[in-house]
């Protein structure tokens, strides 16, 4: 019944100009050349599609067929036989059809699918949309219409990241990936060959700039690369990342000049202008190729060798700090391999302080997640600028762990100084008592959480401690003795105060713990300033004794640098005396 259907209104249109096809036919054609696939009529549909009298017919109405046959090609319980015919008929429309048409439609096949059937789709369809596009006059708009939805589509898919996931290619991006380098270059051969430089080879370049950089951003800013061994010559996102500055290149934007382009407010090229928001996402894109070349070493040998390194470190420094604006562990950990790759090719205290007038020089250690990472880039810095990069990350990092980390670098650098014929001015003196201002003493007072702030409390008793030692009250190279009532007042009177108060409550809180367990109850618990509810007082006793064990520990030492102080002041009152 179908096949009749369908070959009466085959028989129908013939006798009809082709501009007198009316709507009414093609959705007919379409139903009825849809259930001749449904109902497995296929080689009779083959045979009316293949003879020459329906060639006009095909030509404007066939396009209407490619989702069926699509579809019928996509699904996998169709018998081999069948979908060897389809595949010829598919062939044939996309041959005979009228490629505006057939453009449009493949465009829609590849945005309909979701999940693991998205790469199935572009896998089928990419070829045949690069030869529809090539008979086009229209290439720029055709292309970059055609680039932006598979660009869609594929950003849908999960990126894999371990070794595991990336030879699975479960959702198939990486195979989608090969495939769309292979259906862009043709393209990208195109804008070479053609040396006049007219208005759509301009244009043409421009939607391929633009493919290149969303692909820098998606999917290379999250995806992660194996190893640069042997395994490393099948990197699917390697190859991918390769070919894409490559093809910057080829176009007429070698990655050198577009990678130290960043930071500009505006930035244009031809005829492309990036608008505010495209700019931001440039930017992301600009941040990954940086990582790309300098730290997977991708395309490396074109970077100009003169650099040096100080410059290269300033320019990545911006690339660095967009990596650690998101939210994302890969993306993050980029971000500091970059870091680290920039720092290392620099020597010890040789970066000078004015770097940091530089906003992301202050701005990328605060967000940083790893210490050791950190401790580098301070390695890095001259002393003017480990003492400025201290006291930024004194006053603005609200983390007990890395200001710990800071006071015990201050304590290094203090170190040096007292060891060196030549004081660093820095480390000593007038300068040292304003650092050691934000370092002794307690945020909120006696009313500071002793628990959340111990990492940094028990690092400024050791600091204290240690200058006590080191520097003599006659001496005073540290200005310490001078500064030392004011210590006692801010730092040392309130830490007494607050420990005692610390040390009653959480007294209580065991009390109070102690008499849930003989009642068997479930209570919520206060530690750190934060309510632990519904904790087995079994654990909250073990929590609670931790707590009091911390307090002790910092009684300890707060008592040990409070007898230093006394013998010290006292034998310096006793040669002061002997001298008179």
């Amino acid at each position: 019944m179908a096949v009749e259907e369908f070959q009466s209104i085959i028989k129908r249109c013939q006798i009809l100009e082709e501009q007198d096809f009316k709507e009414e036919d093609f959705g007919l054609f379409q139903l009825a050349g849809q259930r001749c696939i449904e109902e497995g009529h296929i080689d009779q549909l083959l045979e009316i599609i293949q003879n020459e009298k329906n060639k006009v017919i095909i030509k404007n109405m066939g396009w209407n067929l490619i989702g069926p046959v699509v579809r019928c090609l996509l699904c996998k319980d169709k018998e081999d036989a069948k979908r060897k015919v389809c595949f010829l008929i598919f062939d044939l429309l996309v041959k005979l059809c009228n490629p505006k048409e057939l453009l449009l439609g493949l465009l829609e096949l590849i945005e309909e699918p979701s999940g693991k059937q998205i790469s199935q789709s572009i896998l089928l369809l990419l070829q045949p949309l690069q030869t529809v596009i090539q008979k086009l006059h229209n290439k720029a708009y055709s292309i970059g219409l055609a680039l932006s939805t598979l660009w869609n589509q594929l950003s849908l898919l999960p990126v894999p990241y371990s070794k595991e996931q990336i030879q699975m290619d479960d959702y198939g991006l990486c195979q989608c990936c090969k495939a769309l380098i292979e259906f862009t270059k043709p393209f990208v051969e195109e804008v070479i060959d053609n040396k006049e430089n007219s208005l759509e080879n301009e244009k043409l370049k421009d939607e391929l700039l633009k493919f290149c950089f969303k692909s820098l951003k998606c999917p290379l800013l999250t995806a992660q690369f194996l190893e640069q061994s042997e395994e490393g010559g099948n990197d699917p996102f390697r190859y991918f990342a390769s070919e894409i500055i490559g093809f910057l290149s080829a176009i007429g934007h070698p990655f050198p000049k577009m990678i130290f382009n960043h930071g500009r407010k505006k930035r244009t090229w031809n005829y492309l202008e990036f608008e505010e928001e495209e700019d931001k996402q440039l930017a992301d894109s600009m941040a990954s190729l940086a990582y790309l070349v300098f730290v997977q070493g991708i395309r490396i040998d074109q970077l100009p060798m003169v650099l040096s390194p100080l410059y290269l470190l300033q320019f990545n420094m911006g690339h660095i700090e967009v990596f650690l604006q998101r939210t994302e562990e890969s993306v993050i950990s980029k971000g500091l391999e970059l870091l680290e790759n920039s720092l290392l090719r620099i020597e010890d205290s040789s970066l000078l302080y004015q770097y940091l007038e530089i906003k992301s020089f202050l701005t990328v250690p605060q967000r940083k997640k790893s210490l050791a990472m950190l401790q580098l880039y301070i390695n890095k810095l001259d002393s003017q600028g480990k003492y400025t990069l201290f006291r930024c990350l004194l006053n603005t990092s609200n983390h007990s762990g890395v200001e710990a980390f800071i006071i015990q670098n201050i304590k290094n650098q203090i170190d040096m100084s007292l060891k060196r014929t030549h004081n660093n001015k820095w480390f000593t003196g007038p300068q040292l008592v304003s650092l050691l201002d934000l370092v002794l003493f307690l945020p909120e007072g006696a009313e500071t959480d002793l628990l959340q702030n111990s990492d940094r409390i028990m690092a400024s008793l050791n600091l204290l401690r240690y200058l006590v030692i080191k520097d003599n009250e006659n001496d005073n190279q540290t200005g310490l003795w001078t500064e030392l009532g004011n210590i006692e007042n801010n730092f040392l009177k309130p830490l007494h105060i607050g420990l005692n108060m610390s040390k009653a409550h959480y007294e209580a809180e065991i009390k109070n713990s102690q008499e849930a367990q003989k009642s068997k109850d479930l209570c919520s618990i206060t530690v750190g300033g934060e309510e632990i509810p519904n904790m087995p007082p079994e654990m909250q006793l073990k929590v609670l004794h931790s707590a009091l064990f911390t307090f002790d520990l910092i009684e300890s030492v707060l008592a040990r640098v409070e007898e230093l102080i006394e013998i010290k002041t006292k034998s310096t009152s006793e040669e002061n005396i002997g001298i008179k």
